[in-house]
């Protein structure tokens, strides 16, 4: 992780008041319109802009990139560029494994340093990569590899203490989790912090009032567990025993913790929900975590918002509108179809393609004209994503639909469009580039 210590950035109102996270959600990045890619990620803000850094698994498990996307008010994301690209051969060439990039800012040097995992396909090598750049979201000159201090590294994370001081988090599968401190340039190791015997990866930590939280997954491949954490007042010192700070049995809510951050007066957690069949599909779980003492504990909203000062809220109830519904138009072969998992067990299906099959919904209701987070139900049965047009008052963008449950339960993706107050919002979905849509089961808008 990037345990960087953030300065509090103020939320736009207006962002803070009406776009929400929807964890588990496609996520589509303006500049791509795909489902964003920066899966094992960190966050990192300069300037009071985000950047979300992370694996790119487009087209498969193997190093493709590493993607950096900004954002203002940590909803709206967009793609900017590669950190890293695809070589012809090395640490970086095909078949390559590269994961978990974590960013830290150097202030002596005015050098933005990256650590990765480095590996070869069978996870034989277990080693550490390091990069270098100027710019937070820039290209970067990539150092070379190596296991730091001679010890296997898998999984990794990075954390800048309040004086400047950095530390490489380590998971050594013969020996345990390591705390490694950097040499002051943060481009190598010089000796070990701590060792925990415990055998725990994805490490994160995060501190709060003195005290340190460890944040780590067991070790059960890209299947979900019961993530534990641990704390301590000194990084080398006593710490305490492990225990669960989501709900026991949960799994974490179906996710891998990936990185710890408090945003003005809220403390998130981020997770991977990986599928590990088709990486590219695998979502992000981004929880708000209560942080009081030595005690973490992980809430589970199933959307919630970041306002613009004090504590995260609930997103509250929402408006439904069906696709199905009789008040909505359906043209160019869009049409009704059974869908047993669908609200009302029917959804809308055939939309897009060479015809143009075309869903429009109406009586979308707000009450008040503001940029908001509309949850779009669906089912897409295929291995890849589809894509739509999605008009909502005659301002079109497009939408990523990553692959449901083999088309048997909806999914949901993320849309933020201006509404205007009152019942008189329409919502259009049409073709993009000739391809299908998904099947629409209805629409969840904010009630307020």
């Amino acid at each position: 992780m990037w345990a960087v210590p953030l300065a509090s950035l103020a939320l736009a109102s207006t962002a803070a008041a009406s776009l929400q996270i929807v964890p588990g959600a496609t996520w589509t990045a303006g500049g791509t319109n795909q489902h964003i890619q920066a899966h094992g990620a960190g966050l990192i803000e300069v300037d009071s802009t985000y950047y979300w850094v992370g694996e790119n698994h487009f087209n498969g498990s193997a190093f493709q990139s590493i993607n950096c996307y900004s954002s203002t008010d940590l909803v709206e994301w967009t793609f900017v560029g590669e950190l890293l690209s695809l070589e012809s051969s090395g640490d970086l060439g095909p078949d390559r494994v590269v994961e978990r990039p974590k960013i830290i800012y150097n202030d002596d040097t005015s050098t933005y340093v990256m650590w990765m995992h480095i590996d070869d396909s069978s996870y034989a090598e277990a080693k550490t990569g390091v990069a270098t750049s100027s710019s937070v979201c820039g290209e970067y000159d990539y150092l070379g590899s190596f296991q730091p201090l001679g010890q296997q590294s898998r999984d990794i994370g990075l954390f800048k203490d309040d004086n400047g001081t950095a530390y490489l988090l380590s998971e050594d599968r013969p020996n345990g989790l390591r705390i490694d401190r950097l040499t002051d340039d943060y481009l190598n190791v010089t000796y070990t912090t701590h060792l925990f015997p415990e055998h725990y990866e994805a490490p994160a930590i995060y501190k709060q009032d003195g005290v340190y939280f460890m944040f780590g997954s067991q070790l059960t491949g890209w299947s979900a567990n019961d993530n534990k954490y641990t704390t301590s007042t000194n990084l080398n010192g006593t710490w305490s025993s492990w225990a669960d700070f989501a709900v026991s049995g949960t799994d974490t809510y179906d996710s891998q913790t990936s990185y710890v951050i408090k945003i003005g007066d809220t403390v998130m957690y981020m997770g991977d929900r990986w599928i590990s069949t088709n990486l590219m599909a695998s979502t992000y779980i981004w929880l708000p975590l209560t942080i009081e003492g030595t005690n973490a504990s992980l809430n589970d909203p199933t959307s919630w918002i970041l306002p613009a000062s004090g504590p995260w809220t609930a997103g509250g109830t929402e408006t439904t509108n069906e696709a199905e519904s009789s008040s909505n138009t359906l043209s160019n072969g869009a049409t009704v179809i059974s869908c047993s998992g669908c609200s009302g067990s029917e959804s809308v299906g055939w939309i897009g393609g060479p015809d143009n099959g075309t869903l429009e919904i109406r009586n979308v209701t707000s009450d008040a004209s503001t940029t908001t987070t509309i949850q779009i139900r669906f089912e897409n049965g295929d291995s890849t994503q589809r894509y739509a047009s999605v008009a909502v008052n005659g301002v079109s963008q497009v939408v990523a639909f990553l692959p449901s449950d083999n088309g048997n339960t909806p999914a949901t993706s993320v849309l933020n469009a201006q509404l205007e107050s009152g019942d008189g919002n329409v919502v259009v979905f049409s073709a993009y580039e000739e391809g299908y849509g998904p099947d629409i089961d209805r629409l969840l808008v904010p009630e307020e």
